[in-house]
């Protein structure tokens, strides 16, 4: 290793010692975690490590292999800019072709060789003698790094409802991102709780294998239908023949979604999509009753817009019952809900989402003079571009705190902040410095920023989603588009941080102490 940073990270003797050392390193194998590598490839840093909880890379897609799992972006758009896939099956795809995707690229891009799984990080503590960070595992191992990098994500915290007797249901209960693919729900009577974004993918998928199939809504969705068409084999080989085709293809989805604003309050695209959904729901559901129920009371975008094509189909199936009323309880042969009716049920799948707004939730991450990162938060995740916190040097997150989009893909997201990533570490060598940590002002001009963009969107129309944090505040959500985006972390600004420079106070005890 010849660079400043790994220097840094690393004593003059014994340069591996009985901690592992790294110039960067990465927490989740997931798109983010493959996007940051592969962009410091790219600049000639490869001394990363990936660390990976679960037995395989692929994040959110590993996780999430339930029936009828699929991505609701057309797949080649929810593409790498870098790895463009011309072979993809159909306009969406769904999760084991999204997975091996993934799996390929790390592969194909050698990524894969750093990725360490079965490793969950519980722990970082940032040393400012040391100018490093000490990352420390479920198993007690410990490994130090110059910098690192959070890419775990957004969905990765699971939200199980509290519900009274749910620990004495007889029969088997588990949550969509643990779906227990041991247990055979042929014939059997199943109860789904939710209506979201997963759900109207399982229920679909599994409607037709279930004796009787109850799903319970707390709030209708706003639906869009989803033309989902298979690619023929031509179609394929052309792209594969021509890679100007087949980014030509993903530029035009791009625009199409690049002009989605329907998250702006009084955007006449919102009202657009409104009415398309509208027109499809009585379409496809004519029964007044129902339709009224699957109807929602609020602006569209103010919580996630849905996209299927075969949800109203399986609701309106005669073996399946959308479920209305309040759930009371739950005994130990079925749900109780507040009309007094007792539904028998043997299995319950809980379609109940993620505690988005809680980042970095099961990680102890402690900066400058000891702080812990959610005593800083206070409940109110938030961060410079989404990505870093003042007291935290060194420190940056991939889908941080207001950077899920209203409009277009997330891997565009991705990019940008690998890019950032990969731009601050430059700056940083050709700075000759040791640790970056942006200043409280810089954070608070953002988020002043920031704030007064939300106050235009349809996400401050009131409705509960996983966009706010439990004071109301929208901490998920980017108010801009994806370019507007990428502009802005396309390169590291110096002006915004505080820059310590090799051979300061800092660094030379940590030199002396090694």
């Amino acid at each position: 290793m010849t660079d400043q940073l790994a220097r840094a990270a690393r004593p003059r003797s014994d340069p591996r010692g009985p901690t592992d050392r790294f110039e960067v390193a990465v927490i989740g194998a997931g798109l983010g975690g493959l996007c940051v590598a592969h962009r410091l490839d790219e600049i000639g840093v490869h001394d990363v490590a990936i660390f990976e909880r679960d037995e395989g890379v692929g994040g959110t897609w590993r996780a999430n292999g339930y029936p009828g799992a699929a991505c609701d972006v057309p797949s080649h758009l929810y593409s790498l800019s870098f790895a463009p896939n011309p072979h993809w099956s159909s306009t969406y795809a769904g999760q084991p072709e999204i997975l091996s995707y993934i799996e390929d690229c790390y592969d194909r891009f050698a990524i894969r060789e750093k990725v360490r799984l079965s490793t969950s990080i519980d722990s970082a503590r940032w040393s400012d003698e040391r100018q490093s960070w000490t990352l420390s595992d479920s198993g007690g191992e410990e490994y130090e790094a110059t910098i690192l990098v959070s890419a775990i994500g957004l969905f990765n915290t699971l939200s199980e409802p509290v519900i009274e007797g749910i620990r004495d249901f007889g029969g088997t209960v588990f949550h969509s991102s643990r779906w227990d693919a041991s247990h055979d729900l042929t014939g059997r009577r199943v109860a789904v709780i939710g209506t979201g974004a997963t759900a109207i993918q399982v229920v679909p998928a599994i409607a037709e294998r279930t004796e009787h199939l109850d799903v319970y809504q707390r709030t209708p969705a706003w639906i869009l239908p989803r033309k989902n068409e298979l690619f023929t084999d031509e179609q394929k080989r052309a792209f594969a023949a021509d890679e100007g085709a087949l980014r030509g293809h993903r530029d035009e989805l791009y625009e199409l979604f690049e002009h989605n604003t329907a998250f702006i309050s009084g955007s006449p695209f919102s009202e657009l999509l409104a009415e398309v959904a509208r027109s499809y729901l009585e379409r496809k559901v004519p029964d007044p009753e129902l339709r009224a129920r699957l109807t929602p009371d609020y602006p569209l975008g103010c919580k996630r817009v849905l996209v299927s094509s075969d949800f109203y189909p399986a609701i309106q199936r005669r073996d399946v019952e959308l479920v209305t009323d309040r759930i009371e309880r739950i005994t130990p042969g079925g749900i109780l809900t507040s009309d007094g009716r007792l539904r028998e049920c043997d299995t319950i799948v809980l379609c109940t989402g993620f505690r988005a707004s809680e980042y970095l939730s099961g990680i102890d991450v402690v900066g400058r003079n000891g702080e812990r990162l959610h005593d800083a938060w206070s409940g109110v995740p938030r961060g410079y571009l989404g990505m870093a916190v003042p007291g935290f040097p060194n420190f940056f997150m991939l889908y941080g705190p207001n950077t899920n989009q209203g409009g277009n893909s997330i891997i565009l997201i991705l990019e940008g902040q690998a890019q950032f990533v990969a731009a601050t570490v430059e700056s940083m060598r050709a700075l000759d410095a040791s640790s970056v940590d942006v200043l409280p002002e810089s954070m608070q001009s953002y988020m002043d920023e920031l704030a007064g963009a939300l106050e235009k969107t349809v996400w401050r129309g009131g409705c509960a989603s996983y966009f706010r944090a439990d004071g109301g505040q929208i901490v998920t959500q980017l108010p801009h588009t994806s370019k507007w985006y990428c502009d802005r972390t396309m390169q590291f600004h110096p002006d915004d941080f505080e820059i310590t420079r090799q051979g300061s106070a800092g660094l030379s005890a940590m030199g002396d102490k090694c």
